[in-house]
């Protein structure tokens, strides 16, 4: 009771009286080895889902997404005119970036915000990661937002985007729209030999649309190879049953890679890559790995390793949920290798 005593109290405007203790500490409950101590650089972030850096060891800048929200409730209406609107900039429940100097003080932000020209990230989020293209050396910085948590049913299908942001001013430029949005919308971003690489989330919980689905108004899944179906249907209740990688509803047997997708070499469940340095980054999409369920993190093995070229994901498991639902899928650590003939490897 000490401890809740010297923590603060914080509240939420749009659901008064559910008010809870915030004491974010200084990270003494982590535990690290021998030699090395944890010190606190930000604190008071608002759903933190990112960062990267640009300079070098003595001077750098520090730049950290904050998400705004994740699933949508009626404790994080972004919308609401209590909290000024999804385009007011001091909005807590929308995307936007804080730029911090080595020392922890604040410079710059929030960047970003949505704004009703479409200047900034989409209002209804999640935004997920920034990366700059050179790493340290800075260069472009690049992010992934969508409109997966808008409210309206089958709003957020395909609103997943790559975009630029103005690491001075914050101006975001669309790079490549259009990208799947479902349970999950595009996600991390890394960079290698020309390409921009990212993890593209599966749009169901387990390749069926289901009443989980925007009640079955969400996008299905896209293959990224042409697919033969088992014709086992799942049942959703109510005399509805659907095929794996269908609309809610519809039955077949066959599925074309890239059905439903607004473009080629987009698919979802997959890590996708385009030329980062090409006039229409959209047309040299191309899948590199696939078969997943959400495909978070991304990284390359280092140059010096075993597996180098092998890109690491991390793959979060299926829920029990849906039409489909699967009872203690453990999270999974892949190892992505593209096939010699540039076809993706499936897992």
């Amino acid at each position: 009771m000490p401890a809740l005593a010297t923590a603060q109290t914080k509240g939420n405007p749009l659901c008064p009286g559910e008010d809870v203790f915030f004491d974010p500490g200084h990270g003494q409950d982590i535990v690290v080895p021998q030699g090395f101590e944890v010190s606190v650089f930000a604190k008071g972030l608002n759903s933190p889902t990112a960062v990267a850096f640009r300079g070098d060891a003595r001077r750098f800048e520090v730049f950290v997404l904050e998400s705004g929200h994740g699933l949508p409730s009626r404790c994080n209406d972004e919308t609401s005119s209590v909290v000024g609107g999804q385009f007011s900039v001091t909005n807590p429940f929308t995307p936007d970036i804080l730029v911090f100097d080595e020392s922890g003080r604040l410079i710059r932000g929030p960047l970003a915000k949505p704004t009703a020209s479409g200047g900034g990230l989409q209002a209804h989020g999640p935004a997920i990661d920034i990366a700059f293209e050179k790493g340290f050396e800075g260069g472009r910085l690049f992010a992934t937002d969508s409109n997966q948590a808008i409210r309206a049913v089958g709003a957020q299908n395909n609103s997943s985007r790559i975009v630029t942001v103005n690491p001075e001013t914050g101006k975001v430029s669309p790079f490549i729209a259009g990208l799947p949005t479902g349970d999950h919308p595009a996600e991390q971003i890394t960079f290698k030999d020309g390409w921009i690489y990212w993890s593209q989330g599966s749009t169901t919980n387990s390749g069926v649309v289901g009443r989980d689905n925007g009640g079955g108004a969400n996008q299905h899944d896209i293959p990224c190879q042409d697919i033969t179906l088992s014709g086992h249907l799942f049942d959703s209740g109510g005399g509805v049953t659907s095929s794996g990688y269908s609309d809610f509803g519809t039955h077949r047997t066959t599925v074309k890679a890239f059905d439903g997708a607004t473009g080629k070499g987009i698919c979802d469940g997959s890590i996708l890559r385009a030329k980062v340095n090409a006039a229409n980054p959209k047309s040299t999409i191309e899948p590199f790995s696939w078969g997943y369920r959400n495909p978070y993190g991304i990284r390359f093995a280092p140059d010096d390793h075993a597996l180098k070229g092998g890109l690491f994901v991390t793959e979060n498991g299926e829920d029990e949920r849906g039409a489909r639902p699967t009872n203690n899928s453990p999270d999974r650590l892949q190892l992505a290798q593209q096939n010699r003939d540039g076809s993706p490897d499936y897992h």
